[in-house]
């Protein structure tokens, strides 16, 4: 089979950034006074930033709305994409082969597109990547397939040539279901490792091993 384009997840995925998204809605509320509850870290994970908003302002009674709640998150990682995240280890060389096996690629994410851009341009990497499709935009969180469907339509693709890079349980259960191919890439901040490797089609560890992966890719 040959891969008409590869979808990747941005965060956790291609860049070790989930620290931020880990801590960003504890650090948010106790900027405001108040106290999160110790779930709060797995009930907003498969949200998009809207969804979180508009979850802070319900169970937490927030006065404030949606857009200025989301203003105040944005504040907080900003900083982080503009000047500190860096890509996975082994990324870049990666993404290089793929380009020389001339396979599109795109990136399908839950975070802002400025932050994105503002990351892959610091880090020189714009250039592999036709297009950011991101859930605000697009209007859908990774809870359904939506972004996913979108990206595979823009090259023209169908599931059988498409591959998805994922980190994340959630997203990586909802690509599965609607039918399409997906890697996983392990990320420390997953927990759901073993409903992951029992789902995914190909699980990669790292970037710096993947002679299995293009192994993988070549027997489809």
């Amino acid at each position: 089979m040959k891969i008409r384009c590869a979808i990747f997840d941005f965060d956790g995925t291609l860049f070790d950034s989930m620290s931020v998204w880990d801590s960003v809605g504890e650090v948010y509320l106790r900027s405001l006074g108040i106290e999160p509850r110790p779930s709060l870290r797995e009930d907003i994970r498969a949200m998009s930033l809207y969804q979180s908003a508009c979850y802070f302002r319900r169970e937490y009674k927030l006065s404030l709305s949606s857009e200025e709640i989301i203003k105040g998150i944005d504040k907080i990682i900003e900083h982080f994409y503009f000047h500190d995240v860096l890509p996975k280890s082994g990324v870049l060389g990666f993404l290089h082969h793929i380009k020389t096996a001339k396979i599109p690629m795109c990136i399908a994410t839950a975070t802002d597109r400025y932050q994105i851009e503002a990351a892959l341009r610091r880090c020189g990497m714009e250039q592999y990547f036709e297009k950011i499709f991101t859930c605000s935009e697009t209007g859908h969180g990774k809870d359904e397939p939506y972004i996913f469907r979108t990206a595979m339509e823009h090259f023209g693709a169908d599931r059988s040539t498409t591959l998805i890079f994922e980190d994340a349980f959630h997203a990586i259960r909802t690509a599965k279901a609607d039918g399409f191919k997906v890697v996983a890439v392990f990320d420390k901040s997953e927990k759901h490792q073993k409903e992951i490797h029992d789902l995914a089609d190909f699980c990669l560890t790292d970037f710096d091993h993947t002679d299995g992966f293009w192994k993988f890719a070549s027997a489809l």
